[in-house]
């Protein structure tokens, strides 16, 4: 069965802050402490960064091919704004991504995020991307501290719909360094409502805000969500039920398949948490061919197809002719 990764990012501090990281590690200790697990914060900071250590993405293409992965979405969170001990600017992690992109040919697609508070800066870069890079659609990150309703991030909405791309929207919990209160999937109605040819995917769709995102998808033509951050339920859920009951629910044609990689490198590979899925007693066993189709490859090409020979090819040949 074909696959495609449809939530991935770069396994490297360059792109993640600090700060960002050590919340997110806190969290971890004082889970295995409950557990009767005691880490220190400072070893398991120091274990999670030697994960965090492949910048060209090659580990990544690596365990792809282990786990039967033929392609993978990188998202490009943009902290820049919310956190200042980001090692690269947003201009230089966008370069970084170009770089990966071209290393690994028809391994990866790039959606690319910007914090809407950069103004025409943050909206030229996020346009060059997609008319220069060739990436693919745009990613949001509202607990950086906006809704992604604000009105800050219509025109680089305008610019998805011109070039009929989709949009990738955080959702739910992340690290305690940054804001929860703007992470509900019903803050995107506003914009899945005044821009109806842009498609929104709700990230961690199965695992947060599940009964929302499921109405979401139900009832709004344009949205989506995503089932990347399962396995933060595989310790006392080792079939994946989360992702069973979401596939049972009648939206399959709205699931898109993702794992969050790198967030749960230190439970496994990529092909480890393919395992729960795939397997005779897995999350998809039930599902039919044409259904587990859906779920694992079909929806997010179909929503990276839509883009294909639209605008930004044709901007980017007239570009060349001038």
């Amino acid at each position: 069965m074909k696959i495609i990764d449809c939530h991935c990012h770069i396994a490297s501090e360059e792109h993640t802050p600090r700060s960002f990281l050590e919340g997110s590690v806190k969290n971890m200790v004082a889970a295995l402490s409950a557990q009767g697990l005691p880490v220190s914060v400072k070893k398991l900071m120091t274990i999670f960064q030697s994960k965090m250590r492949d910048p060209f993405g090659d580990a990544l293409v690596t365990e792809m091919g282990e786990a039967g992965i033929s392609k993978s979405v990188l998202l490009i969170a943009d902290f820049t704004y919310a956190l200042k001990d980001c090692i690269l600017t947003i201009e230089e992690s966008f370069a970084r991504h170009r770089e990966v992109l071209l290393r690994h040919p028809g391994k990866f697609e790039v959606f690319g995020g910007v914090d809407p508070r950069w103004g025409k800066d943050g909206l030229a870069l996020f346009e060059r991307s997609l008319v220069e890079f060739g990436f693919r659609g745009f990613k949001v990150y509202p607990p950086c501290g906006f809704s992604p309703s604000d009105p800050a991030l219509f025109p680089f909405y305008e610019l998805c719909a011109h070039h009929q791309l989709p949009v990738l929207v955080h959702i739910g919990p992340t690290a305690p360094v940054l804001d929860f209160t703007v992470s509900s999937p019903f803050l995107i109605d506003e914009a899945a409502r005044r821009f109806p040819s842009v498609n929104f995917i709700l990230a961690h769709g199965a695992v947060s805000f599940v009964e929302e995102c499921v109405m979401l998808c139900r009832f709004r033509p344009n949205i989506y969500l995503d089932i990347s951050g399962y396995q933060s339920t595989l310790g006392y859920d080792p079939t994946a039920t989360a992702v069973k009951k979401i596939v049972s629910l009648g939206i399959n044609h709205k699931v898109l398949f993702g794992t969050d990689f790198p967030v749960f490198r230190l439970q496994g590979e990529q092909k480890d948490f393919l395992m729960p899925l795939m397997s005779e007693n897995g999350a998809l066993a039930e599902l039919s061919d044409k259904e587990q189709s859906l779920v694992l490859h079909q929806n997010v090409e179909r929503l990276l197809e839509i883009g294909v020979g639209a605008p930004a090819t044709q901007y980017a040949i007239a570009l060349d002719m001038q």
